[in-house]
């Protein structure tokens, strides 16, 4: 198996296709300008976090537990893995 490059900081709940939004439960911590990497079926891929919300609401920041909704460059699923990188 190979060694996943990044830190495990949690997992797609939901995707919104006509948005292209990714909601993210977090198990650790992100903010603006972090690198995430998304992992699952045939997608691996890194992007900079340039906006995410929580509860509808713009944030800069983000912490354990709370559900983040991000514009993502290519289609996820459920259960697909989020590392900061």
């Amino acid at each position: 198996m190979e060694e996943v490059k990044g830190k495990l900081i949690g997992k797609v709940t939901h995707y919104f296709d006509k948005l292209q939004v990714a909601v993210i439960q977090l198990d650790g911590k992100i903010k603006i300008g972090d690198t995430i990497r998304i992992v699952g079926g045939e997608v691996d891929f890194e992007q900079p976090i340039e906006s995410m919300q929580v509860d509808h609401e713009a944030v800069d920041s983000a912490k354990k537990g709370s559900e983040v909704g991000m514009k993502v460059s290519t289609k996820v699923h459920t259960g697909y893995r989020v590392y900061k990188v």
